[in-house]
């Protein structure tokens, strides 16, 4: 499958006559592009300006279909920009304030003198910091960029335009402040120092593009060291989405999930986590296969069994893939019935369309899964309670939330849903709150 990656905004003077635009898409279409949007800038008698955007292969793609348009006669390229590129000129977040600044008596109130009053109060009493400072509403993105996407260790600096995008659907979907956070080493042991010597700042603690095994490590230390609620999204967030999707498959197909065994290849960060959560979910048989033996023997000792490839594609009636291998899966590889997801990116172990022709029920890959469906609710609802951790039962919950809005046909809603994010913070803090965690989150 062709995959159209590159967004290009091209500006053009097309002559205002009946069949100009169709031209123009004709010659896009013969040099194998796409088109987007396409928006009206200036409409005169003889002369109409557009900007159009252009979906490409890459930028060599791009360059071509630009090519072909500029020698179209009668149509004049007027400006060429990179969408992606536009969006992050000067960065994508910043610091704001949530409290007027008008006159001098402002100052008086939330600089000197006044907030020296609010800070003797917390001397006194820090579990106030919940209510008088930004903590409760706050999130630190921590990162080391040794496993961003799928590009692998690109460094921390190279990282930052993935958390500044984390930062910016926190706000967009949960109202919740969160800060990307640079930690520019590759020791696990100083990673975890830094984030304790910082994590007083925030009320949670996103971790996020962390090589395997050394996220393991950092969560589990970090969880154990910090009261207030610490998540790796590449983890546990995926999972959270995945079991979503696979409860919606089990019953778009019929399947049964209570007698479901469930097969997991690739026990990254994901496939690790994913495989965890459906044991929490209650999967009949959780059978695991990775080339790590280290990795299949961490699953095993949690309550899952080692298998191989050929085993559980032959016996599991879901089977998840998160092995980073393209075309891993042939199609004979493919049960008759089976759910099947493909999750690595860009390219899938195996197309959908392949695994449904083959005799899947029903096939997905990576696009079926959007961590954007999970973690702005997950914390929204651990802080609103004042949760000291993040718990299985909590993301049992939040799943069950993401699933009951999928629409019909699909297995998981939009992440512009506008109550998924609303349903999924409620679900957590009710799972929090039944498991006495209301409250236990430390200033």
């Amino acid at each position: 499958m062709r995959k159209y990656s590159h967004d290009t905004s091209v500006r053009v003077r097309l002559p205002h006559r009946p069949g100009q635009l169709a031209r123009f898409a004709d010659t896009v279409a013969r040099a194998g592009g796409l088109l987007g949007d396409i928006t009206t800038h200036q409409l005169g008698e003889a002369w109409t300006v557009r900007d159009v955007v252009l979906e490409t292969e890459d930028a060599a793609h791009t360059e071509r279909v630009v090519a072909a348009l500029r020698a179209l006669e009668g149509v004049e390229v007027l400006a060429v920009s990179d969408q992606v590129f536009a969006r992050h000129q000067g960065g994508k977040v910043h610091c704001g304030s949530r409290v007027k600044v008008d006159q001098v008596t402002d100052l008086r109130y939330i600089y000197t003198p006044g907030v020296a009053r609010v800070s003797l109060a917390l001397q006194a009493e820090p579990e106030k910091a919940w209510e008088l400072t930004s903590i409760g509403r706050s999130v630190g993105i921590f990162t080391n960029g040794t496993r961003v996407l799928g590009l692998g260790n690109i460094g921390a600096l190279a990282s930052l335009p993935v958390m500044e995008g984390k930062a910016v659907l926190y706000d967009r979907f949960a109202g919740l402040s969160a800060v990307p956070l640079l930690v520019d080493t590759l020791d696990p042991g100083r990673f975890i120092d830094t984030v304790e010597l910082l994590a007083r700042s925030f009320g949670g603690i996103h971790l996020e593009d962390i090589r395997i095994p050394d996220c393991f490590t950092i969560e589990d230390e970090l969880v154990r060291r910090l009261q207030r609620p610490v998540m790796h999204d590449d983890q546990h967030g995926t999972a959270t989405v995945a079991l979503a999707a696979i409860r919606n498959a089990c019953w778009l197909t019929g399947l049964d999930p209570r007698v479901c065994r469930v097969g997991q290849l690739g026990l990254g960060a994901a496939g690790s986590a994913i495989a965890r959560l459906c044991l929490a979910w209650g999967a009949r048989e959780v059978l695991v296969s990775d080339v790590n033996p280290q990795a299949v023997a961490r699953m095993v000792a949690l309550g899952a069994v080692a298998s191989d490839l050929g085993t559980i594609t032959k016996t599991c009636d879901i089977v998840v893939a998160t092995t980073g291998k393209p075309g891993l899966l042939s199609p004979a590889m493919v049960g008759r019935g089976q759910v099947l997801f493909a999750l690595s990116n860009p390219d899938p172990e195996i197309a959908p369309d392949a695994a449904l022709a083959a005799g899947a029920a029903f096939a997905g890959d990576g696009r079926s899964i959007n961590n954007a469906l999970a973690f702005p609710g997950i914390f929204k609802g651990a802080l609103a309670v004042r949760a000291r951790a993040i718990t299985p039962r909590m993301l049992l919950a939040a799943a069950d939330a993401i699933a009951r809005l999928a629409d019909p046909g699909e297995v998981v809603p939009s992440p512009f849903h506008p109550d998924v994010h609303t349903n999924v913070a409620r679900a957590v803090a009710d799972a929090a709150t039944a498991e006495g965690l209301a409250g236990t989150a430390r200033a």
